[in-house]
């Protein structure tokens, strides 16, 4: 009877120190950069297929006008809190699949701000005005290697322009806003 308890005991202790959780990483930090920015983030673990991901960085616009034949370049400085679920996490782990640094499918509500502290243009007299951005996200997350990551996302969502009395805007504050981002990083 002992040797039989002793065994089962065994055994216990050995599926449940083999035993693998699928989750987020406790906390992440990089750099990432794509078409139309760079950017420093950190994602922290809430729950167990849940990150909130804080990022600062510098979003890129381009415009241009046949008209006036003015076309431009700016950098402006966002701040970016976002949720993300990634809910694929236990499929890529059944499967074989890596799920290290938040590797994996995700939703998200993309939360910006742009403040007008200053902008980095090639263009003078820039009147940039600032916003605030809340947009539902689908995207997916890949690693290369131990470090490096590509990640894409796309989505659709509202837009608010911050708008004082001495501002030369005359359009609609509010705003459909889109999010596209295609970016390569480095996980730290």
């Amino acid at each position: 009877m002992k040797n039989h308890l002793f065994t089962f005991s065994f055994l216990i202790i050995s599926i449940i120190a083999n035993a693998q959780t699928t989750s987020v990483e406790k906390s992440i930090y990089g750099i990432q950069t794509g078409f139309l920015g760079l950017y420093g983030y950190n994602e922290t673990r809430l729950t167990n297929s849940i990150a909130l991901r804080s990022e600062i960085g510098l979003d890129a616009g381009v415009w241009g006008n046949d008209i006036n034949d003015i076309d431009g370049f700016l950098l402006t400085p966002g701040i970016t809190v976002e949720p993300r679920w990634y809910y694929n996490l236990k499929k890529r782990t059944k499967k074989g699949r890596h799920t290290a640094n938040n590797t994996g499918n995700f939703v998200s509500i993309k939360t910006s701000y742009h403040p007008d502290w200053f902008t980095i243009s090639d263009a003078d007299h820039i009147n940039f005005i600032g916003d605030i951005l809340i947009i539902p996200t689908w995207g997916i997350r890949r690693h290369i290697g131990n470090h490096f990551n590509y990640e894409a996302g796309i989505g659709l969502g509202y837009g608010r322009y911050l708008v004082n009395k001495d501002d030369y805007y005359y359009g609609d504050k509010n705003v459909v806003a889109a999010n596209l981002h295609l970016r390569i990083g480095y996980s730290f």
